[in-house]
């Protein structure tokens, strides 16, 4: 009865330890470092369109005032 219990208790354990090491395989990081998990995902942001600079007129619209400004300046003291 004794050999009977410890055959079943080992089995028990092999049966654990192919558990756990499946499971450790099921968790395995597809990244060998964080430098590579990160090029990957800029890459993966850029390819969605995230990194595209904004189309804001600010820029233009700001300039133009600025020139009328100094274009207003010029005739107001010539």
């Amino acid at each position: 009865m004794e050999s009977i219990r410890s055959r079943n208790l080992q089995s028990a354990l092999m049966s654990l330890e192919a558990d756990a090491a499946s499971a450790g395989r099921g968790f395995a990081c597809l990244f060998s470092d964080s430098d590579e998990y990160e090029t990957a995902l800029i890459a993966e942001r850029r390819a969605q369109g995230r990194y595209q600079a904004p189309r804001s007129r600010w820029p233009i619209v700001m300039l133009l005032g600025v020139l009328l400004m100094v274009v207003g300046t010029v005739l107001l003291l010539s």
